[in-house]
């Protein structure tokens, strides 16, 4: 059997052997330097794109956040408007018969309804008296009036109703006209 070369000599030359080949393996190459490099830059591009990655799935929660929000304000607001139409049609009902044997059970059904929009926080817009406002009010008639100034609701035909600081629904009035005349 032959024998190795660090076999031959003592323990001291093996020793010695053995420390210069592990300085070797330290020693960068010149082949390994590039290599090096380029798994140095690979790190910093996965690095990159990860926290692309991050970033991008923190813009995609706020703006499922912003569209989830915005879809139950709609649906909301719908549902709202579906109801404003069973409090115009009790309305309706109520000046068709206001003395009727069926008036106070119609009026307690319609302050039921109003409270209800009240905890939604839907409030009426649009009285008599107040300045004409074409975010506020839909005007569906002209009433000459030498007793206010012009531009100014005279009838609220139906109300408005507005939540949040936005209008829901505009009311239907009647607009005072000083320059229009009954007889023209």
């Amino acid at each position: 059997m032959q024998s190795s070369p660090a076999s031959d000599q003592g323990p001291e030359a093996k020793a010695a052997g053995d420390q210069q080949q592990e300085q070797e393996q330290q020693r960068p190459t010149a082949e390994a330097a590039p290599r090096e490099r380029e798994l140095e830059a690979q790190i910093e591009a996965v690095e990159d794109r990860y926290k692309r990655a991050l970033a991008d799935l923190e813009n995609y929660r706020k703006r499922t956040v912003r569209e989830t929000d915005r879809r139950v304000g709609e649906s909301r607001e719908a549902l709202i408007r579906d109801w404003l139409e069973a409090v115009d049609s009790v309305e309706r009902a109520l000046r068709m018969d206001p003395t009727g044997p069926a008036a106070d059970g119609l009026r307690a059904v319609l302050e039921q309804m109003e409270a209800i929009l009240r905890r939604e926080g839907v409030q009426r817009i649009g009285a008599a008296g107040e300045t004409f406002d074409p975010q506020r009010f839909e005007a569906v008639g002209v009433r000459s009036s030498g007793d206010v100034p012009d531009r100014t609701v005279v009838e609220v035909v139906r109300s408005g109703f507005g939540s949040d600081g936005h209008v829901l629904r505009p009311a239907q009035v009647i607009v005072a006209d000083a320059q229009r005349r009954d007889d023209s």
